[in-house]
């Protein structure tokens, strides 16, 4: 079983449009919005787009369709009228989530903002927990994404992750998303062979490899930790090539969304383009 290679659609003229997309280049897989991604509040899905969402999911033969939450949210602020908002999007994505029957949303642990990363660690779960209490019926999860480390940003060390997974009261609601161009600007040299099996040691010793439910596979514009997240296209980058052929020869993510956020332009060329550099290294695994 190989991984489920794919991309993040764009949902504009309904979420269903974001399966027609991925179904076009052939896609395994898709990430989508569940709304505009700089916005609080957006329209409600119309039955008829409902339909033809789980209509095209059947036609397409695209076998996982995960979401990205809003960049404005933040579980780990200390501002009590963003969390208020952050708590609110997050409910709202979970319920939009549930009706698209999509499994996860995977979201930023968030930025301490200054505070502490103890104190932010402490904000994300307790805000996450408020969340989860109220759609306690909703078999949706939450999957942490590795991030770069920007600023005061939460989550470019697995301990963060793991903290976050620990002090939650709906542990069993949360996950990981592994970004790779994240994970190298934070510090974790996947470069080579070596490197990499150190990297997902520690993984499994702090996380655990079965928290894992998706990878972003992007390639980094800046150097190893460099505390920056800028995404490249796959071998362009400061990443290169060795590294996905590590991440999808590893039998660990066999049957995984692998979906890409490299820059790309209207008709997704970019997209075919890395898409068929990954299936080659999968040729060659």
């Amino acid at each position: 079983m190989t991984p489920l290679l794919g991309a993040h659609m764009s949902i504009a003229g309904g979420v269903d449009r974001a399966l027609e997309r991925g179904a076009s280049i052939g896609c395994a897989s898709v990430q989508i919005f569940l709304k505009g991604n700089m916005q609080w509040h957006s329209r409600l899905y119309a039955s008829d787009e409902i339909y033809r969402y789980r209509d095209r999911l059947n036609d397409t033969g695209i076998t996982t369709v995960f979401a990205h939450s809003s960049y404005l949210i933040n579980p780990a602020t200390p501002n009590t009228i963003m969390r208020k908002k952050s708590v609110a999007a997050i409910i709202d994505e979970i319920e939009r989530a549930t009706t698209l029957g999509i499994p996860f949303i995977v979201m930023h642990p968030g930025s301490h903002m200054g505070k502490g990363e103890k104190t932010g660690l402490d904000r994300a779960a307790k805000c996450l927990d408020e969340a989860f209490h109220a759609t306690r019926c909703s078999p949706v999860k939450i999957a942490l994404e590795t991030t770069a480390g920007q600023g005061t940003c939460l989550g470019y060390r697995f301990e963060h992750l793991a903290k976050i997974i620990d002090t939650s009261r709906f542990p069993k609601r949360l996950a990981v998303c592994i970004d790779t161009c994240h994970l190298f600007a934070a510090g974790y040299d996947i470069r080579t062979k070596l490197g990499y099996e150190q990297t997902m040691k520690q993984i499994d010793t702090t996380i655990g490899s079965h928290q894992v439910v998706a990878f972003h596979l992007n390639d980094s514009k800046k150097m190893l930790g460099s505390r920056v997240d800028r995404h490249d296209h796959i071998g362009k980058g400061f990443i290169g090539l060795d590294a996905f052929h590590s991440v999808l020869s590893d039998i660990r993510w066999c049957g995984i969304p692998m979906v890409l956020e490299t820059p790309k332009g209207e008709n997704m060329r970019e997209d075919v383009q890395n898409l068929g550099v990954l299936r080659s290294l999968l040729v060659n695994r």
